[in-house]
């Protein structure tokens, strides 16, 4: 009876044993047969649209089930500084943000990005904007985020309250229509004093364009090779013009902490006539407000003198020389794609292709406005493409310190000028 009870035991142990390799054997079979996955890593500049890149990365996964995208968001007031403790601690992401201007072309020079020009993207881009996106040797670095250009959206309401019948079309004007609002009891413009990226983007680039690019048309390869003089009463006056609008009491109260998000939203709820933005905030600012809103471009100009509007590429994407070049690629195409659309949807920017992208869908003021100022016969680059990436994170600091009033406009002109011509003597070829 024993022997009997033992065998069965026996018999079930060895069809358990039996059982079991069978399945070991099927789920190796199931794990060789299954695709391995491939993370990357995506560091984004999205301020105003952090939602839409975690989808655009979401839809991607689901389409390329073998690719997952760990998107990690930049902070802070650039790209480069964001870019620049990566490269340093060799921990580069696959896919990231980048600017149309010199230090992103050294990056592809130096084989830090990847050569993007035989990529449908680069192929879709419109001829303009590749030049800016073509390093020194001839890589093409990057794939723009849109057609960028800046303007000042202004509530019409306002306008009417306070008697202004027309856009102001040089700066004498503009501060006579910014008193005309103060004295009607409305503040008359958002001025974003704790994000300098808009300020720069905002008074410092339509500035420039009219102090600089308007009197020097070399002013690009001036700047280059270090003989580009900034050290001017014209600079200094881009910083003057900068602080004067506080001045004459024309701004938001606290305008020093005032943020990118906060000045929109200041904006959108009335509490200001007008706000320098870009058209890749077209969305959010067009849409959704109890106003109808106009555009203009900024008037920095002096009376008698034709303004100088800014337009050029906005930030875009690039991908890392790393292990996992080929999937970040295949997220870059995706982005420039289907991703497009997507930003569309909140943004409502001028694509950056030939053929359009999908349902993108673009506001017919932004249309019109990108198209107006595309015609004129001078136009000057957004500051983040015009200046050495050193002195873009130098400029905001000056910029706060001018409107903080702990420096001069004077001083921030030789102290930027100093700067330049630094970069130039340690860069220039």
């Amino acid at each position: 009876m024993r022997r009997i009870k033992f065998a069965c035991l026996l018999s079930g142990l060895i069809c358990t044993m039996f059982l079991g390799a069978c399945h070991s054997r099927d789920a190796a079979s199931v794990a060789t047969s299954a695709p391995a996955r491939t993370s990357i890593t995506a560091l984004v500049w999205a301020p105003d649209w952090p939602e839409e890149m975690l989808r655009i990365a979401a839809d991607f996964s689901k389409q390329n089930p073998d690719v997952h995208v760990d998107v990690q968001f930049m902070v802070g007031n650039s790209v480069e500084e964001n870019i620049k403790p990566r490269i340093a601690a060799g921990t580069v992401p696959d896919l990231v943000s980048v600017n149309p201007n010199a230090y992103a072309a050294e990056l592809a020079d130096q084989g830090i990005l990847a050569d993007l020009s035989h990529t449908a993207a680069w192929q879709r881009m419109l001829e303009p904007l590749k030049r800016d996106w073509t390093s020194h040797r001839g890589k093409g670095f990057g794939i723009s985020g849109g057609v960028a250009t800046t303007m000042i959206y202004y509530n019409r309401d306002m306008f009417a309250k306070a008697g202004i019948t027309a856009p102001p079309a040089n700066f004498d004007e503009f501060l006579q229509d910014c008193a005309k609002l103060k004295r009607a009891g409305l503040t008359p413009v958002v001025w974003n004093g704790g994000f300098p990226n808009m300020l720069g983007n905002g008074p410092f680039s339509s500035g420039f364009a009219n102090n600089v690019v308007a009197r020097e048309p070399d002013w690009r390869n001036k700047m280059a090779d270090g003989s580009l003089d900034l050290n001017t009463p014209e600079v200094a006056d881009i910083f003057t013009k900068m602080a004067l609008i506080p001045a004459r009491g024309y701004v938001q109260p606290n305008y020093m902490s005032t943020g990118y998000d906060e000045g929109m939203r200041l904006f959108k709820e009335g509490k200001v006539a007008m706000a320098f933005q870009g058209n890749w905030a077209a969305g959010p600012m067009l849409h959704g407000n109890a106003f109808p809103v106009g555009l203009f471009i900024p008037p920095w100009n002096a009376r008698g003198e034709k303004v100088v509007p800014v337009l050029g590429s906005e930030t875009g994407f690039a991908v890392c020389e790393t292990r996992n070049k080929a999937a970040a690629m295949r997220f870059l195409e995706f982005i420039a794609a289907k991703g497009f659309s997507v930003l569309q949807a909140k943004r409502h920017n001028i694509s950056p292709f030939q053929h359009g992208a999908g349902t993108a869908v673009s506001d017919p003021e932004i249309v019109d406005y990108t198209n107006a100022v595309s015609r004129y016969a001078v136009t000057a680059s957004p500051y983040y493409s015009t200046l050495p990436s050193n002195t873009i994170e130098l400029l905001h600091e000056l910029m706060q310190d001018v409107l903080l009033k702990k420096m001069t406009p004077r001083q921030a002109a030789q102290r930027l000028d100093a700067s330049v011509k630094n970069e130039a003597k340690m860069h220039y070829k």
